[in-house]
């Protein structure tokens, strides 16, 4: 069952809700749900927090949320199982394990948390957890506006960087792989490796440069793309994108 608890912004104020993070909790302890439910809503980050007592109900909600409070040691599908599910369609969710047990956070760095917070938690716990969480959703929120000027041979093209699945070199040219169109751009691989490494991207292979949004899953030494891409992860290069990628999808950079 999902339940809201708390009121949704109206009237003139609806631009300013659409501009909250969406946030849940789930929890099979309806008595932790109620009293993180307090917390969050006193920390002033949002208005209304949907809740959830299963993580097989939140798995078939199908909604997506920027900061999730979860639960690991719950009947029926465990937090770690939960979490590996959303992770599949939703790399931006950031998981805030809240657990009675320690020993469980070795598997929490597996589905990559945000954070781990013991319990019984604090007021102060909270609102740090989600302080921190907050300025990764501005930041992306951000990014997602900004776009980045390429010359080609038809002239100056200005590309959305969240349209970018990826650059590759290939017959002594940088191509770019977007939502909308493939295009030539001039410059050398390594220099747009340097470009772009501030908008989270990196390199997988001497050929290629990838946006870590974009990358489904990792399997050996290859890449999926969210668009059906197989991109080659070099021996050479595994161990520092895995740890890129690891730390991007935990928020951490």
């Amino acid at each position: 069952m999902k339940y809201s608890l708390g009121k949704a912004y109206n009237g003139d104020r609806k631009e300013r809700e659409e501009e909250m993070p969406k946030i849940a909790v789930c929890d099979d302890d309806k008595e932790s749900v109620i009293r993180l439910k307090e917390m969050i809503l006193s920390a002033g980050i949002s208005k209304e927090i949907d809740c959830y007592e299963s993580g097989e109900k939140l798995v078939e909600s199908d909604q997506n949320y920027d900061i999730l409070f979860l639960d690991i040691d719950m009947g029926g599908m465990n937090g770690i199982e939960t979490a590996k599910i959303l992770r599949e369609k939703d790399k931006n969710v950031k998981i805030i394990y809240v657990t009675s047990y320690a020993e469980y956070v070795h598997y929490a760095f597996a589905v990559h948390a945000f954070a781990y917070l013991l319990k019984p938690v604090s007021q102060e716990q909270v609102k740090a957890q989600l302080q921190e969480a907050i300025s990764y959703y501005q930041k992306r929120k951000k990014e997602d506006e900004i776009s980045i000027r390429f010359e080609t041979k038809d002239g100056s093209e200005l590309v959305r960087i969240n349209d970018i699945y990826y650059f590759e070199y290939r017959e002594r040219r940088v191509y770019v792989k977007t939502k909308k169109e493939n295009l030539i751009i001039r410059g050398g691989i390594r220099e747009i490796a340097e470009r772009m490494k501030g908008y989270d991207f990196a390199v997988p292979h001497k050929s290629f440069v990838v946006n870590l949004f974009y990358v489904k899953a990792v399997k050996g030494y290859d890449i999926r793309m969210m668009d059906g891409s197989l991109i080659p992860l070099s021996q050479k290069k595994s161990t520092e994108f895995r740890s890129l990628l690891n730390k991007f999808l935990a928020g951490c950079i």
